[in-house]
């Protein structure tokens, strides 16, 4: 069983992890480019925002706000097309398993 500590540190890296392929995905997607040019701006939850930057391993508003805006563009509708497909299948097909 892992220490409480090390438990902490797994997250915490796998956080970092997360964010760095996150914006790889952005950025080579032409998502991300040098010029920061837009501003974005709202009200929201202060205890939405802590709980998003410890989440994410981030002390910075913009970091946050860039990581969750690159995961929504870039996230994809597996979902979605999953279900649009159901009964798609004919029921009679030999799956074989």
């Amino acid at each position: 069983m892992k220490d409480p500590i090390s438990a902490v540190e797994d997250s915490e890296t796998l956080a970092t992890l997360r964010n760095r392929a996150t914006l790889e995905s952005a950025r080579a997607a032409g998502l991300l480019g040098d010029a920061k040019d837009a501003r974005v701006a709202g009200r929201v939850s202060s205890e939405l925002v802590a709980a998003a930057k410890k989440r994410a391993g981030l002390s910075s508003d913009t970091d946050v706000i860039e990581i969750a805006l690159a995961r929504l563009a870039l996230e994809d509708d597996f979902g979605a097309r999953l279900v649009r497909n159901k009964g798609s299948v004919p029921r009679e097909i030999n799956i074989e398993i």
